[in-house]
């Protein structure tokens, strides 16, 4: 049986061990071998077996008292931008290497609460800044479908994780699409809820306005219940938070789709989109076509800015955001240095990588006095057009789609000289993050070499169970997101 438990989903998971014919702690150890056997992938930054078999014991304990919480039990691991007790936080930086936090983040809390057990902690890119998970101090992340390329970012580690079956789920988090875009690279399934539905406490800061939390998993089904596991007001401690209550997200999953409106953005399948790319999410739309939905053309006339305003506002939010790692109270220190000002420059000089250095100085010249109103004032005025743009959209449709990224996963190195062709990977998924509303990416078949392709959809604010039921019956009928890579 432990054999098979990597092939399970959370759901089938979540049910053998109700069932007890498999316990937290086998499925534990499993998955504690599999990374292990794995390491390879440079999915996995730390793992702690004493501190992950002591909450298996805890969950088997609860399971034998007749608990039948609906992931008891069940193992994920966590992106390394969530702080937590049990494991070191580094944000994929040597700022941080090393750092153990007195806390753990609401999100991990939560998840605990639940009876879910804590495998470690997952690679990404430095403070979540990039599109591909080279950017981590550590090591790069590869893609399990072909480990010349990457999985994309900044929750690389996470996808590449879930793709290889060493975890059932992961938690990730999305600023410009770093949840769908690594979900769509290694074929899983990811969503970014409505900003502010899960607690940003304890997630190491990028940019504020932006940061969402959201669950990594093999379906949307598995999505779902971790989302409902991860959502919550937090008011006290994230003055983000929305004051809605918890909800179960899949409560609407087998609605039907007669009549849904799904809107198809010109402007994501212009110039620029791969034939590769445009083919896996024409054959999907299609297939939503026979579910009973309709298709209709809408326009996200603003969807060319989305990058410009995108890496004005986030670079701005950093450069905030990061001026509190300066050797000080935490974190990384320079040995060497003669006054306090000196120790400030070597150690961010010595502790924050190339692209964190280059967010930085983007957004300390944005907001820096003759500029602020030319570019951060002027991106935010963008930023509200954006967002009128969806909502003028949604007047005709329920739900959006199209491709989450332009091309399929690129070489490990292929655009590392080139920051800007990163950026402009991003261009499908900013706009909603932008708009701060949830977003999600499914399996939608596979493009050049064999690399997974992933379908984008969008939903209006608070519409997650919406979006987890479009996709879900999608995924009820085909098998994309059943497919696994070779040899794992």
């Amino acid at each position: 049986m432990t054999t098979e438990l990597h092939d399970l989903s959370v759901a089938q998971l979540a049910a053998q061990l109700r069932a007890k014919t498999v316990s937290a702690t086998e499925a534990a150890q499993h998955f504690l071998q599999r990374a292990e056997a794995h390491a390879g992938l440079g999915a996995f930054l730390a793992t702690n077996a004493e501190a992950t078999l002591m909450q298996a014991r805890a969950a088997d304990a609860r399971i034998a008292a007749g608990d039948s919480a609906p992931l008891l039990g069940v193992p994920l691991a966590h992106k390394d931008i969530f702080v937590t007790t049990d494991f070191p936080t580094t944000a994929g930086s040597k700022m941080l290497d090393g750092y153990r936090s007195p806390f753990d983040s609401t999100v991990v809390s939560k998840i605990a609460g639940s009876g879910m057990v804590s495998l470690g902690k997952l690679n990404c890119d430095e403070f979540a800044m990039g599109s591909s998970n080279e950017n981590s101090a550590f090591s790069a992340v590869k893609n399990p479908w072909d480990l010349s390329r990457v999985p994309g970012g900044s929750s690389g580690g996470s996808a590449a994780a879930v793709a290889a079956r060493l975890t059932p789920a992961a938690t990730g988090t999305d600023t410009g699409g770093s949840i769908r875009q690594p979900a769509a690279f290694c074929g899983i399934t990811g969503i970014k809820p409505t900003y502010g539905r899960a607690s940003r406490y304890g997630m190491v800061a990028f940019a504020s306005s932006l940061d969402q939390a959201g669950p990594m998993a093999r379906s949307a089904e598995d999505c779902a219940l971790l989302l409902s596991a991860m959502c919550g007001p937090d008011l006290d401690r994230d003055s983000t938070s929305l004051d809605v209550p918890a909800e179960d997200f899949s409560r609407s999953l087998n609605d039907p789709l007669d009549g849904l409106r799904i809107g198809i953005p010109k402007e994501f399948f212009a110039e620029g989109l791969s034939a590769d790319v445009r083919a896996a999410v024409d054959a999907a739309l299609q297939e939503y076509k026979k579910l009973g939905a309709k298709l209709v053309p809408i326009s996200l006339p603003r969807t060319e800015l989305s990058i410009p305003v995108y890496y004005i506002i986030a670079p701005a939010e950093a450069s905030s955001n990061l001026s509190r790692f300066d050797g000080v109270k935490f974190g990384h220190r320079a040995t060497d240095y003669t006054d306090l000002l000196d120790m400030y420059k070597k150690t961010r000089a010595e502790g924050f990588g190339d692209e964190v250095k280059r967010r930085i100085m983007i957004g300390t010249y944005v907001l820096s006095h003759g500029y602020y109103d030319a570019y951060y004032l002027q991106a935010q005025k963008i930023r509200r057009m954006i967002a009128d743009d969806f909502q003028q959209a949604f007047k005709s449709c329920d739900v959006i789609a199209g491709p989450v990224a332009p091309t399929v996963a690129w070489k490990l190195g292929e655009k590392s000289s080139d920051p800007v062709a990163n950026y402009l990977a991003d261009i499908f998924t900013l706009p909603a993050s932008l708009a701060g509303l949830p977003g999600m990416s499914v399996p939608a078949g596979f493009g050049t070499g064999g690399m997974p392709v992933g379908l984008q959809l969008i939903g209006n604010y608070l519409q997650e169970a919406k979006l987890l039921n479009v996709a879900h019956r999608l995924q009820q009928a085909t098998d994309w997101h059943a497919a696994k890579p070779e040899g794992i």
